[in-house]
């Protein structure tokens, strides 16, 4: 695979603050990249690194050019804070961006890609959060670009909504677009990227594709009983410990959830309801990035160091970005 974008030791600081600290990335052409990480993880700024509208320490490489000299007709870009005019619809919102470029997509074919044919003539400010948002989805698709970074792009968009636009991005990848997308949601990660980048203080802390991460970071399956059952009481072939009213049982594999029940009811005990989860993104989230966003700092730094040969990207960290 030829690679659409190299970044090499990105680096970016605002005053003392940190945004982006040596991050490396490599996406080929055709692939969805998502950038995951808490609020003020340097993603946004890496975005816009990425497309020459920041300057930053490091090299970028965009279509093997620097960015800030490539043809705009090959990247589209929906940022993460995007206020167009409110008082023009969303069709002639979308025909005033087409016509910034010599070659355009059809303004009534993306209004049906983004699902707003039926309201497409209604001004911008009295379109719903969510119809708004996907009016600037548009925006960045009228010129049917090469290369496509989306900055959060589903915020505010209904589940139904949502998942049409998943549906449209996948289609975009699969005729060959190359897709780079920031997003908190971590279903919207798995389900559409190729490989995810974890961002935690402006470092990458991982790369991979989603199920190798959840392998790797996600810990195990767990089955949460609720009863007052002592599990040194139980016969169990699996770890288990009391969290609160319930049970945990860890790496119970679903087959093996019927064996518990047996241990419970040898030992004569009772249960309102059980449980069965396996990890998943969030998991593989909260154990990289903690809680709070520094526990790459506190756990992960060689681990992520090492990760980071193959890939990565990052978010605000800038005094006037909305995230941070």
């Amino acid at each position: 695979m030829t690679a659409t974008l190299v970044a090499e030791d990105v680096r970016r600081a605002y005053g003392e603050t940190v945004a982006l600290d040596g991050v490396s990335l490599s996406v080929d052409a055709g692939e969805v990249f998502a950038l995951v990480g808490p609020n003020g993880a340097g993603k946004t700024t890496l975005v816009r690194a990425l497309t020459g509208t920041t300057d930053a320490d490091g090299s970028v490489s965009v279509f093997g050019a620097d960015p800030r000299t490539v043809d705009r007709e090959r990247i589209g870009l929906l940022p993460q804070a995007f206020d167009p005019p409110a008082r023009l619809t969303a069709r002639e919102l979308l025909t005033y961006y087409a016509g910034l470029y010599d070659e355009a997509r059809d303004v009534d074919a993306v209004l049906a890609d983004v699902g707003l044919s039926d309201d497409a003539d209604t001004w911008y400010e009295d379109l719903s959060g969510g119809q708004q948002r996907r009016t600037c989805v548009g925006s960045a698709l009228v010129n049917d670009p090469d290369l496509l970074f989306l900055d959060e792009p589903t915020t505010g968009i209904d589940p139904a909504g949502r998942r049409s636009l998943w549906d449209l991005l996948e289609d975009l990848a699969a005729g060959g677009t190359t897709i780079v997308l920031t997003t908190h949601d971590m279903a919207e990660a798995h389900r559409l990227a190729d490989r995810v980048g974890l961002l935690a203080d402006g470092r990458l802390v991982a790369v991979d594709d989603p199920d190798a991460l959840v392998a790797e970071f996600g810990g195990e399956s767990r089955l949460i009983v609720e009863t007052d059952a002592d599990p040194d009481a139980l016969d169990l072939e699996y770890p288990a410990e009391r969290a609160g009213d319930s049970l945990v049982v860890s790496d119970v594999p679903p087959e093996a959830i019927g064996d518990v029940v047996d241990a419970l009811a040898a030992a004569g005990a009772s249960y309102d309801a059980l449980t069965w989860s396996e990890p998943d993104l969030e998991d593989v989230y909260l154990e990289l990035a903690g809680t709070d966003g520094t526990r790459y700092d506190r756990e992960g730094a060689g681990r992520g160091r090492e990760r980071a040969a193959t890939a990565a990207s990052t978010e605000d960290a800038g005094p006037a970005e909305g995230d941070r």
